[in-house]
């Protein structure tokens, strides 16, 4: 996808906070997500949906031991790094290519092909730098259990699209970004309402965080629809996704994700 400039766009996170704050000590971390077209780089905009006002209050929700559990498997997850030189890693990453294209053979894991994809070169590893290896099991969750959703989210089946379009994998490591910080996972135990939330479902299905992206990235779609929104809106979009995943959380009724009202645009 080119640029009106000439040059190539991408959606690009950089994540400003370093590793996981395993204490309650209020912090101001935020993921800055950079649009346009790669003359831009380094001038970026800073993502208002993970801004933290430095003045807010922090409580903190206490957890059973369950939760307690729970939610540190999640962490060791989001800690672990992608390596380029891992089998395993190197195995998700052609699993992903499968899901995305299938019967289209990948040659090498260093392929210009994974721009169809929305990466930002040819080598995904790049950016799985900056999300980690979460980042590409989110992505795999999502092919394995809502094929359809994740193929029309590729191709852009859906709706009147806009001529610039959000690159699909760059998006999903913002969506990953995003929930990590909204659902407050860099502490101890949660400091919001949301988070405290979240950790309840957790505990139910340890496959939540995978779900509630999937939930997450479909919502974004539907946001970048109803708003005719073109990439260089992807920072409101991403801050009315944000805004409408917070109000749905936080539902009295809902008891599981799959009550959520944004769970039924998913299709497998």
């Amino acid at each position: 996808m080119d640029d009106r400039g000439g040059g190539r766009s991408f959606v690009a996170a950089r994540r400003i906070s370093q590793g996981l704050d395993r204490s309650n000590t209020c912090h101001s971390t935020y993921v800055e997500v950079v649009t346009g077209s790669t003359a831009w780089l380094g001038r970026g905009l800073s993502c208002v949906c993970g801004q933290r006002d430095e003045s807010d209050a922090c409580p903190s929700f206490d957890l059973t031991p369950v939760q307690e559990e729970c939610l540190h498997r999640l962490q060791n997850r989001i800690d672990i790094a992608y390596d380029s030189s891992s089998p395993e890693h190197q195995e998700a990453l052609r699993e992903l290519w499968n899901a995305a294209f299938p019967g289209e053979e990948l040659d090498d894991l260093i392929s210009e092909k994974w721009k169809q994809m929305g990466w930002q070169g040819k080598d995904p590893s790049t950016d799985f730098r900056g999300g980690g290896f979460i980042s590409l099991e989110n992505l795999l969750y999502f092919a394995r259990n809502f094929p359809k959703s994740f193929q029309d989210l590729i191709h852009k089946h859906e709706g009147d699209r806009a001529m610039w379009e959000y690159p699909f994998a760059v998006a999903g490591i913002n969506i990953t970004f995003m929930l990590i910080q909204m659902l407050d996972l860099e502490a101890v135990k949660p400091r919001t309402m949301v988070g405290a939330t979240f950790i309840k479902f957790l505990a139910d299905n340890e496959s939540a965080f995978d779900l509630l992206y999937c939930i997450t990235f479909k919502l974004m779609d539907h946001q970048w629809l109803v708003m005719h929104a073109s990439y260089m809106d992807f920072n409101d979009v991403m801050k009315a996704t944000r805004g409408q995943l917070e109000r749905e959380l936080l539902q009295e009724h809902a008891t599981a994700l799959n009550e959520l009202p944004s769970y039924s645009l998913l299709s497998q």
